[in-house]
């Protein structure tokens, strides 16, 4: 790190980086299109074809450069890939907030469940934005292609496989009117493009984590300076986070997100092909097909509320993230890279015991294949594991979950068991 680089000016012009309201965010609303929970992985794989000579510049400067990048338009082409380490395909979705358990009424085009698709395997994507108002982003497969496009006020989401289309409003204030300010909580959106992971992984620089610029490289035929942040904590399940970023704008073109263990990237996104032209008006216009089932999003309920009435599925319960911890709250252990939620369950149950017969044999099998048994002073639990998140859930009924190894999260339960 350059000498200028302390981590209070890294950490200062990292939150420069998150704090910042761009007018352009380059993905559709999450509140809408359902893309849940950060830290899936949107990964493509791109070769670099040599490493351009630039002028120096140290990480400070880099983070600035990315702080002051102000494109508003660009179109492209990027590949995703993610490998959780997940033991059975597509399990990613179903352990992830809004995946594998949406409106079973909202058609085949309902991004909830769509979109979750991307958090496994590789997938090829094109997107397009034009400031704050107007975004597509599409997901090409083999002789189909799944289209979500906010246009001004409205979304729309369109499967061609199964010719349904699903079409919502988008949330009060996400195009920067009067009502900005009250736009729903939660909804500033997921991370799907280089840009959105860059900002996430910055927001953790600080005294625990290490930020250098680690020479250059050409990503979609544009010259790149790659920053380079890793953990200076033991026991974190990241190893680093590589950004490549663009010399002349200053946009990240390319993610990759790397475990401690090793082996093939967990996350890596980036362009293969990127234009910061503005894009054609057509491209984000969108007319449902001559009979295509179209499902309208205030039409879908996703069950009663206390007193009877019907919820609506959108844009209220993607938003709403502050129940997750359930009545019994939630406690961070730690800070940085190997902070550990501690979860307290109500009544504090845990997993039904084997052979309590409240779990058939068939599901404990499944379960203590995913997990291992550990032992201490909490008593004994289930670590189950991922290349990046690991959870321990104990006999109690306490959940510990960060993105640390198995050992740092049973240290983690005997401490909190003292």
């Amino acid at each position: 790190m350059a000498p200028n680089d302390s981590a209070e000016t890294i950490g200062e012009a990292t939150s420069t980086v998150v704090g910042r309201r761009k007018a352009t965010r380059y993905i559709v609303p999450v509140a809408v299109a359902g893309v849940a929970a950060a830290t899936i992985g949107l990964v493509p794989a791109l070769a670099s074809s040599g490493d351009p000579d630039l002028p120096k510049i140290s990480a400070q400067e880099l983070i600035e450069k990315i702080a002051a990048s102000d494109e508003e338009q660009l179109s492209g082409t990027f590949k995703i890939s993610t490998d959780l380490g997940l033991p059975l395909d597509g399990l990613a979705g179903s352990l992830v907030p809004g995946g594998g358990g949406g409106d079973k009424d909202a058609g085949a085009a309902a991004p909830q469940d769509k979109l979750m698709e991307l958090t496994s395997g590789t997938h090829t994507l094109r997107v397009a934005a034009d400031g704050p108002e107007r975004q597509k982003l599409s997901v090409l497969g083999d002789a189909s292609e799944y289209s979500v496009i906010h246009n001004q006020g409205e979304v729309w989401a369109y499967d061609s496989k199964s010719d349904e289309v699903y079409h919502a409003e988008a949330p009060e204030g996400r195009d920067g009117g009067e009502h900005a300010e009250k736009a729903p909580k939660g909804t500033e959106g997921a991370a799907a493009t280089p840009k959105d992971f860059a900002e996430r992984a910055l927001a953790a620089a600080g005294d625990t984590t290490s930020v250098t610029v680690d020479g250059t490289a050409q990503v979609a035929g544009r010259d790149a300076y790659q920053l380079l942040i890793k953990p200076k904590q033991s026991g974190s399940t990241i190893g680093s986070v590589r950004i490549a970023v663009d010399a002349e704008n200053g946009v990240p073109l390319k993610f990759t997100l790397s475990a401690a263990s090793g082996g093939k990237a967990v996350v890596d996104a980036g362009f293969t092909k990127v234009d910061f032209a503005k894009p054609a008006a057509s491209t984000f216009a969108f007319t449902p097909p001559k009979g295509a089932k179209v499902t309208e999003a205030d039409e879908l309920e996703t069950g009663k509320d206390e007193r009877g009435e019907a919820q609506k599925a959108l844009p209220g319960q993607l938003a709403e993230l502050d129940g997750l911890a359930g009545e019994g709250g939630f406690n961070v252990i730690g800070k940085g890279w190997t902070s550990i939620a501690e979860i307290k369950s109500p009544g504090g149950k845990g997993l039904p015991e084997a052979g309590s017969g409240d779990m058939p044999a068939e599901a404990q099998g499944f379960l203590d294949a995913l997990g291992d048994k550990v032992t201490g002073k909490f008593g004994s639990g289930t670590v189950f594991k991922t290349r990046l998140v690991n959870a321990l859930l104990t006999d109690d009924g306490s959940v510990y979950v960060g993105a640390v190894t198995k050992d740092a999260l049973v240290r983690a339960a005997d401490a909190a068991a003292k």
